[in-house]
């Protein structure tokens, strides 16, 4: 109908401007009351995503023509796909677009021709706006003229006003009159199924030889796909190629499917009402709300709640566990709700009869009501959780290892080697949960005197997680040091300083120096240097480890105990005895307090003592002390190689002595079975 020419306007104002003019030989009357409608319909919108017109009049030939706005941009479609816009960025410049024809239509005026190459796209300080142009076959809804006249469009009988491919099926029908807001619905679902997909919903090209009627059938019966069906089908779009379109698929298929296809339904009474309802659904959908397209059900609904509220939802499930009172509880997962259920209350019933016992006093030691609470429930554990294997393993776990924190290795035994026998069985040998359990027994192994059982079990293990984690690994460190603490009481004192420097430096990194796993680390890294007699630095290392625990960590801790005692040894070694004498004194006063005098670090502090009386030629001093040491739980270990300890060489021939060592080689434990 017209051409656009690019112009400068030079007053009032300097800018450049395009100028629509009807092309020569078009002056017929449907030709003119057209292109004053485009002119009169855009001079009554004002919305920043319409083009504006500026100026109207005719030549001096009689040939009309306005000014307007001069958008230098692309098609929506073209610059998208050239700046690689991401879908939710495409969305949001549909809502603008949206909005733009909403004005129109609250205007009275309909587009009828809404196409990629009639939205542009311009960048205003570096963010892409929409511009609406070319209301050439605009159509007036109800009287908008100055005087009262009514502005009015016909259509050709047989014929089309509009583009293939975004018009709606009552657009494209010669028949339809009744042309209203819900046909340019039409024509933004087919852009916005564009912009997503690559393609039309209908092509076209395919329409070039059919018969009108033939077209229109198509259009009123047939549906078109599914945006996120086409992405699938189709190896490349306009939004993605290769192996990025499963990531798209995911993005169309739900929502984005469901707007869509409203948009495009072909009865326009199921399609939206209006531009706005369209552009509230999009917003919806960035907004994780539900969207109207959509049928609603209540677990559509919940998936959106928690979509939007993920931060309040998290806390209460945490608040949910706190009350329960347990902390090994699963993630809720809603295909496995009534599972959790069940596993909810087992946990409940269980730690409720756990809790169960009388005369709850406080002590220290094992004497104290958690010893109660472990004895009754560590009873119990198997006919109570029954029913829930990995549960039951876990409990055991947990309990196995805080009975030998107590210093009760054959509660703890038989816990720990249930557990990991129960998680190899359930989990499978390699899971990090059966790991961690075998570990914690292959500790106790060592504990017990064990040595070479223990060995084999975390050289096992180490293979398992070397191959399985990142060489940074907290787990793999642990791993590391407990091995180093072994291969130490075996005499490979080489080889475990170089694992404890490996666990040391990971646990540095990954953790921080003032965390308890690296300072523990650091204080058995010193005890290795100790036993291979290198007692300078041993001395330096564990002088440092005492003063950032105690700092860290305080007095009490076990880990500032056990660096305080291995300390103390190390001092005797120096010769430094009058510092050694007070600071084994201070750890042992301690441990009786935290620990108890049955503890097996208590009783290593003993032994300690009894080398220094030793060093001092006090032997009726030393041999008390070590039969206090092996009367309060002196660890197996520990009492079988008094007979070989250098600083008790003296004693040897000494009926007391060796009456003792003959009776710690008869509590030796029972070799455990093999791993």
């Amino acid at each position: 109908m017209g051409a656009v020419w690019l112009a400068e306007q030079t007053s009032p104002m300097k800018r450049e401007v395009a100028i629509k003019v009807i092309k020569s030989g078009r002056f017929s009357d449907s030709a003119l009351q057209r292109f004053d409608l485009e002119r009169q319909a855009l001079a009554i919108m004002n919305h920043p995503a319409i083009a504006k017109v500026f100026d109207a009049g005719s030549s001096s030939e009689g040939q009309p023509y306005f000014v307007m706005e001069y958008v230098s941009g692309l098609p929506i479609t073209t610059y998208c796909s050239q700046k690689h816009v991401a879908p939710r960025e495409r969305i949001q410049l549909m809502i603008k677009v949206c909005e733009g024809v909403q004005h129109a239509h609250q205007k009275a005026i309909l587009h009828r021709d809404l196409k990629p190459s009639n939205i542009l796209i311009t960048e205003v300080d570096g963010k892409p706006v929409p511009r609406i142009i070319d209301f050439g076959i605009a159509k007036a809804t109800q009287t908008t003229g100055g005087g009262g006249e009514t502005l009015t469009m016909f259509t050709q009988a047989g014929g089309w006003l509009g583009t293939p491919g975004y018009m709606s099926p009552e657009q494209a029908d010669p028949g339809t009159l009744d042309i209203d807001t819900r046909t340019d619905v039409y024509s933004l679902g087919a852009v916005l199924y564009e912009l997503l997909t690559g393609s039309l919903p209908f092509d076209p090209k395919q329409w070039r030889n059919k018969p009108l009627h033939e077209v229109l059938r198509q259009l009123h019966e047939e549906e078109p796909q599914r945006p996120s069906t086409r992405v699938g089908t189709d190896s490349t779009t306009a939004t993605t190629s290769g192996t990025e379109a499963g990531k798209l698929v995911n993005q169309l298929h739900g929502d984005l499917d469901w707007i869509t296809l409203k948009a495009l339904e072909r009865e326009r009474e199921r399609r939206y009402g209006s531009p706005s309802e369209l552009a509230a659904d999009l917003t919806c959908y960035l907004h994780d709300e539900p969207v109207t397209a959509r049928p609603p059900s209540v677990a559509y609904r919940a998936r959106k709640f928690v979509r939007r509220n993920r931060i309040a939802v998290a806390f209460t499930a945490v608040l949910a566990v706190l009350i329960i009172g347990f902390a090994f509880s699963l993630i809720i997962e809603r295909n496995r709700a009534r599972r959790e259920a069940e596993t909810s209350r087992r946990v409940s019933d269980f730690m409720i009869n756990m809790f169960n016992v009388s005369d709850p006093t406080e002590a220290r030691g094992n004497t104290v009501t958690a010893r109660e609470i472990l004895d009754k429930s560590s009873k119990n554990i198997e006919s109570g959780l029954n029913k829930d294997p990995q549960l039951q393993a876990q409990l055991m776990d947990v309990m196995g290892n805080v009975y030998e924190r107590l210093g009760l290795y054959s509660r703890a035994h038989i816990l720990l080697e249930r557990s990991a026998e129960m998680r190899r069985q359930v989990l499978g040998p390699s899971h990090p949960d059966t790991l961690r359990s075998m570990d914690g027994l292959a500790w106790l192994l060592s504990r017990e005197g064990h040595l070479s059982e223990a060995e084999k079990l975390q050289r096992q293990i180490l293979d398992a997680r070397r191959a399985a984690l990142s060489a940074e690994s907290p787990d793999l460190a642990m791993s590391l040091d407990h091995l180093a603490s072994t291969l130490g009481d075996e005499g490979h004192y080489n080889e475990a300083e170089k694992l404890d420097r490996e666990a040391f430096g990971i646990a540095t990194r990954t953790l921080g120096a003032s965390h308890p796993l690296t300072l523990g680390m650091m204080t058995n890294l010193g005890g290795t240097l100790l036993q291979g007699e290198r007692y300078s630095e041993a001395e330096t290392m564990l002088r440092r480890a005492v003063e950032l625990e105690r700092s860290a960590l305080g007095v009490e801790h076990p880990t500032t105990l056990s660096a305080m005692e291995v300390l103390g040894a190390t001092l005797i070694k120096t010769e430094k005895y009058a510092e050694a004498e007070k600071l084994l004194e201070e750890t042992q006063d301690i441990q009786v307090r935290v620990l108890g005098p049955d503890h097996p670090d208590t009783a290593g502090s003993t032994y300690n003592l009894a080398c220094l009386a030793m060093r001092q030629q006090d032997h009726e001093k030393a041999l008390a002390l070590l039969r206090n040491a092996v009367d309060h739980g002196l660890p197996f270990a520990a009492a079988l190689g008094m007979k070989d300890d250098p600083d008790l060489q003296a004693l040897h021939g000494d009926a007391r002595f060796e009456a003792l060592i003959a009776e710690v080689q008869k509590r030796a434990p029972a070799s455990p079975k093999s791993n």
